[in-house]
């Protein structure tokens, strides 16, 4: 008979005091998880980008971004399982975490034991199917739904023209790959009977751009290889393109 065995389960922890972070994980490590750190907002918002974990464990008084606010982002591109660690206690503040989306809220001081036990509660009670196709792409503040056929910015949607939507769809799906400009040509004629030149590729790219790019001078998400042909970024940009 042969076992089969279940994948190890990744755990992002955010935690600006290192004693905590180093017990929490230590804990983890221990019940066969894999655990990452991030010792700050902006950071764990890249890591979750990177890594997709499986559960989020989420301080909220963090430098450089608090865990209001990555919970808030984490929300606009994931369903990924939170667990909130606070040293606040009062009511308001665990009704206003679970309204943003949280799904557990454990008061420091606590035990390392119970916030397993809570992790391995909270994982059984929302399973992450991974064979389910991948319907949506998540890079920093960008959510593309590709089932619906929309884009949103930081929670915003954003209206893209037939040919901006096809050119972006091409290069998310498969980020860090170098499409050449007769590639991405191809996308927007497919049927190959009108007579175009491929420098109209770089007026949809630019069109496009002024639509996802916080800044236009160093775009984050649409890269130029320069004598080639664009490329979708394969990191996620910062948190906030102006730090």
């Amino acid at each position: 008979m042969t076992k089969t065995t279940d994948p190890i389960k990744t755990i992002l922890v955010i935690e600006d005091d290192p004693n905590t972070m180093a017990l929490v994980a230590l804990y983890l490590e221990r019940e066969g998880f894999r655990p990452i750190t991030a010792a700050d907002g902006r950071k764990g918002l890249e890591l979750a980008q990177r890594h997709a974990p499986d559960l989020v464990i989420l301080d909220l008084m963090l430098p450089r971004m608090d865990g209001w606010e990555v919970c808030r982002r984490l929300r606009r591109q994931s369903d990924v399982p939170v667990i909130m660690l606070t040293a606040r206690g009062e009511e308001i503040d665990r009704v206003a975490g679970l309204t943003l989306g949280a799904d557990d809220y454990v008061v420091k001081p606590f035990s390392p034991r119970e916030l397993v036990a809570r992790v391995q509660a909270v994982l059984r009670r929302t399973p992450r199917a991974a064979e389910t196709p991948r319907k949506v792409i998540a890079h920093g503040d960008l959510w593309l739904d590709l089932e619906n056929r929309r884009l949103s910015i930081a929670g915003r949607a954003v209206e893209l023209t037939p040919h901006e939507y096809a050119l972006l769809e091409a290069l998310a799906t498969r980020p860090g790959r170098t499409f050449t400009r007769d590639e991405l040509l191809a996308r927007l004629y497919p049927a190959g009977d009108t007579v175009v030149v491929d420098r109209v590729v770089d007026v949809h790219i630019g069109k496009l751009r002024q639509k996802i790019e916080p800044r236009l001078s160093t775009p984050y998400y649409i890269v130029t290889v320069r004598g080639i042909g664009y490329r979708f970024a394969d990191k996620a940009p910062p948190a906030d393109p102006e730090a």
